[in-house]
């Protein structure tokens, strides 16, 4: 998902510095630039590339701020690799961090309350005028009202939900002239009220979009016929099991599996792709979690999926459990990407919980089950064969990976095979 942060920060900055801005996925770092500060963002999968980024800058006499979801939740280890650490949002620390810079006093520490979203007017963005298919970023709140022991978003936000003016969001749009937007909302339904009043006053923009939501989207057949009718395409759910036990003990909206069915059949009937984001390797989970899933998406003609396993980040509910009892098998933090298991699961190995994962994968983006699953996507197939076509392309990445995690983390009591046994997908 692409992310704003850098950007409004860049939008921040007065005029007298000459901001440029990289995203590693797209192009290179160059070590040897002309720069004076370099600010970087990271969350904690992708932390030790940013000290290793952090450290090659610090060596040609570069000042470094780092910033992010990590470096908020542990800023003491962040500090070990940068001269200053954003801790939070930071928007209301930037202007104090080049103006420190600039004096030649950087803190190590830089820390406030939330900035006031009432602020904020996102920048003008053309872009999406020219390519029919670009899909530009917005964001109208921050915050999620829900505390689920594997997230930590209601804790970097303080448990509360802010709003952009929705008189805000609406300029914003109209002057980037694009046509289809990702809402960055983490949900954006997590205030009914702003959520109707937002889908009302896009509705006549005439937009496409698509965001995530939490499942009780369904429970108002108010907000989801509004939501249709202002150009939405597509939502991100996290259904995370298809074990009612499971679904209880998180405390979710629909517990029962049926209840979860009839979900998928409104949203669909709307027109809206549902794209279910499952999680392996909960404390209930056996491996009949992965057949079982499959059976639901099939049976539920799901649009597309994404298959996560587990992960204990730090400053989570689940994390500080693991640790406790000893379950983590690593804090080697390039391995907490939702794709490699990184700790003892109850009921499996954690080998077998990784190939359970890649499983299901491979069986869910089949030609078959694909063809299964189209005529409850008749409305918006060739989006539908798209999403499910790139998720058949990522498989080999998957195996490959687990072929090295095998020898990085995993030992013969993790379910490791021996090397002379061939694996088979």
């Amino acid at each position: 998902m692409p992310q704003l942060s850098l950007h409004i920060l860049k939008g921040l900055t007065p005029e007298e510095y000459e901001v440029k801005i990289i995203e590693e996925e797209i192009r290179d770092v160059n070590f040897d630039e002309e720069c004076d500060l370099v600010g970087l963002s990271c969350m904690t999968s992708n932390a030790p590339r940013a000290y290793y980024i952090a450290s090659e800058f610090k060596k040609r006499g570069k000042a470094v701020v780092i910033g992010g979801v990590h470096p908020t939740i542990i800023p003491h280890e962040a500090a070990l690799h940068a001269d200053a650490v954003a801790i939070g949002e930071a928007e209301n620390l930037w202007e104090d961090i080049l103006i420190d810079f600039k004096a030649g006093r950087l803190k190590k520490y830089y820390q406030k309350g939330p900035p006031d979203l009432k602020k904020y007017i996102p920048m003008k963005n053309r872009s999406g005028k020219r390519r029919l298919f670009n899909i530009l970023p917005i964001m109208t709140t921050r915050g999620c009202p829900y505390t689920c022991e594997f997230c930590c978003v209601s804790d970097i936000y303080e448990k509360q939900i802010r709003h952009v003016p929705i008189e805000n969001i609406v300029r914003s749009i109209e002057e980037s002239e694009g046509r289809n937007f990702m809402f960055l909302d983490d949900n954006i339904i997590g205030n009914p009220g702003y959520a109707k009043e937002l889908f009302t006053a896009i509705k006549p923009l005439n937009i496409k979009w698509v965001g995530q939501a939490s499942i009780s989207f369904v429970n108002d057949a108010g907000i989801m016929k509004l939501a249709s009718e202002s150009g939405c395409r597509g939502l991100f759910f996290g259904v995370e099991s298809v074990s009612e036990t499971q679904l209880k003990r998180m405390k979710k909206s629909l517990k029962e599996i049926k209840n979860i069915e009839d979900a998928v059949k409104k949203v669909k009937d709307l027109g809206i792709i549902f794209h279910a984001s499952l999680i392996f390797g909960f404390d209930d989970d056996t491996e009949s979690i992965f057949p079982e899933t499959l059976k639901f998406l099939n049976k539920t003609k799901m649009s597309s999926a994404s298959f996560n396993i587990l992960t204990p980040y730090p400053g989570t509910k689940i994390y500080e459990q693991f640790k406790r009892e000893g379950r983590l098998l690593t804090e080697n933090w390039q391995y907490y990407d939702h794709s490699t298991c990184v700790f003892r699961p109850k009921h499996m190995t954690p080998y077998e919980l990784q190939r359970g994962k890649i499983w299901v994968k491979k069986e869910f983006s089949k030609m078959h089950n694909i063809m299964r699953r189209l005529p409850g996507n008749i409305s918006h197939p060739i989006v539908y064969l798209a999403l499910n076509y790139s998720i058949n392309r990522i498989i080999k990445t998957d195996i490959k990976e687990l072929e090295w995690q095998v020898e990085e983390i995993y030992g013969p009591a993790d379910g490791m095979p021996s090397k002379e046994k061939k694996l088979k997908y």
